[in-house]
């Protein structure tokens, strides 16, 4: 009995990949570097089954490509913006994702560039290198912002938001706010208040998106917000870049309207070299790093395949979409 085909746009670590060439027969991408577009439509063609990764779309022109015989669509991500999730369902074509194990290294990288920002890293790295090292003339060298007695405003408390929050408990904070649809039943976990955004906005001393990205908030970071919040707050995105106007934040940093900013999400991404964003010392932008432990890379990789197997089978997958 043959093998069902799948296209694989980008090797996955090998745990995932293992369990699918175990299962499948593989046509993958495996260079070093994003699949271009001509190349995923012509990879996808009479496939059984698809891995991908964003920014790999799976819109209309691949479920096209592929043909009657696409069962299953498995992405290693929690993001879920570069699928065509209604033309898949139309379809009967399965789509699993990866939420749940990438929520810790997440947040610790959320903690990281919120501690980068608030005690400047960025600018002591530089001072060591370039010779900056000041004289502590005035005993406030480089000095930036504590955590202790704060107010952290969280946009969507959700698995890494939680997550998030419980990790800056030791540090002091003072209270927590946090804004999204719905009231949280665990919120209490954290003794998180449910604020709307404008007041959040206006009373943090951090404000973490930590939102899913849907139709209605896109850009949702913008002039607007920024001119909300306090001058000395500082802003962390770990979640999607599409949700802030990056021109809006760049003029924001550049003219004191908020203190500074972390980011591990861009768009597009890579963020190229010439944007102006770079040149901040109040920015620091790390490069999608978000779920990059091994730990949690290699679990992606294995419910990703995981997901991708079941739904060549007919099976329920173990992550689903939600419907």
């Amino acid at each position: 009995m043959s093998k069902p085909l799948v296209y694989v746009s980008r090797v996955p670590p090998p745990a995932g990949m293992k369990m699918i060439e175990e299962f499948c027969t593989v046509r993958a991408m495996r260079e070093d570097r994003f699949v271009t577009r001509q190349e995923m439509l012509e990879g996808v063609v009479g496939v059984e089954g698809i891995l991908c990764h964003p920014p790999d779309k799976v819109d209309k022109d691949v479920l096209d490509a592929a043909g009657p015989t696409l069962k299953s669509v498995s992405t290693m991500s929690v993001g879920l913006e570069h699928i065509d999730l209604v033309e898949c369902k139309t379809r009967g074509i399965s789509v699993g994702y990866t939420p749940g194990v990438l929520t810790d290294a997440t947040a610790e990288t959320t903690l990281a560039l919120l501690l980068a920002t608030s005690r400047r890293l960025k600018e002591a790295f530089s001072a060591v290198v370039d010779g900056g090292w000041g004289s502590w003339e005035d005993g406030l060298y480089l000095c930036g912002k504590t955590l202790f007695e704060s107010t952290v405003g969280i946009v969507g408390l959700g698995r890494i938001g939680l997550a998030v929050a419980k990790r800056l408990q030791p540090f002091g904070v003072k209270k927590f706010l946090y804004s999204g649809n719905t009231k949280k039943e665990y919120d209490a976990e954290v003794q998180a208040e449910f604020v709307s955004l404008d007041r959040l906005l206006q009373e943090s001393d951090f404000v973490v998106a930590c939102c899913s990205m849907n139709k209605d908030n896109a850009g949702l970071f913008n002039k607007t917000a920024f001119r909300k919040m306090k001058k000395s707050a500082i802003f962390i995105n770990t979640s999607r870049g599409v949700l802030v106007n990056q021109e809006d934040l760049y003029d924001a940093l550049k003219s004191g309207t908020i203190l500074a900013a972390g980011l591990d999400v861009t768009s597009p991404e890579p963020l190229p070299r010439d944007n102006p964003l770079h040149s901040l010392k109040n920015c620091v932008i790390t490069p999608h790093i978000g779920s990059a432990t091994m730990y949690a890379r290699n679990a992606m990789a294995e419910l990703a395949a995981r997901n991708l197997i079941a739904g060549l089978k007919g099976n329920e997958l173990p992550s689903p979409v939600p419907s």
